[in-house]
């Protein structure tokens, strides 16, 4: 990716930082939404964000190490990863938070403009950072589900996850279907079972 990202004013210490970066995150995935990543200009994002252009060069160099800060910081696109007590649970609970993000109207737009960016540019790199993180954030649920007996040592994080948000991603935005009460739960329950090296513990009694 060309450009470099400098420091992530969240952690600046100074008092203007985070309030203003959390509104120059928001005008990022706005625009980035309305009119995709080509149409997504430093110039726009300062103009939505009310603060002055330079600010922003000071803390990014262009718009993908904004774009990219955006994505991985912004509030907006936020997931908690539960812990449920069992695997099953989890990945529940983990789909259901992936269903949130690619149906809200506000965030399924900057998922469909993610989309757009193909394989190839600075759209899929940062693309590619943003679900880096993600998994990254998602591994203590997987180690966790070791730890209980669920799921074998060398199961793929990385497949399985793949494989939820995969269903996810293609029944709402790729094909465009209405979504039945349910279906975040048959999506794990047709994945687990493969992978599973025991039943889940029992609650003690």
């Amino acid at each position: 990716m060309r450009g470099h990202t400098t420091s992530n004013p969240q952690v600046r210490g100074t008092s203007r930082g985070p309030r203003a970066a959390e509104r120059i995150y928001e005008a990022t995935l706005e625009l980035l939404a309305e009119r995709g990543y080509q149409g997504l200009t430093v110039e726009s994002v300062a103009e939505r964000a009310g603060v002055n252009k330079t600010t922003i060069y000071r803390w990014w160099s262009s718009k993908a190490p904004l774009l990219r800060s955006a994505l991985l910081h912004s509030q907006v696109l936020d997931v908690e990863i539960s812990d449920t007590g069992s695997l099953r649970g989890d990945l529940v609970a983990l789909a259901g938070q992936m269903m949130r993000l690619v149906s809200d109207e506000r965030t399924s737009a900057v998922a469909r403009a993610m989309l757009s960016g193909g394989g190839e540019g600075e759209l899929a790199l940062v693309a590619r950072d943003f679900f880096a993180d993600r998994l990254e954030r998602e591994k203590p649920l997987f180690a966790r589900a070791v730890a209980r007996g669920e799921l074998a040592v060398d199961a793929d994080p990385v497949l399985l996850v793949d494989l939820i948000a995969g269903a996810v991603w293609m029944r709402v935005l790729l094909r465009q279907l209405p979504v039945e009460e349910g279906f975040v739960e048959s999506i794990v329950d047709a994945v687990v079972p493969r992978l599973q090296v025991s039943d889940p513990p029992k609650p003690s009694s």
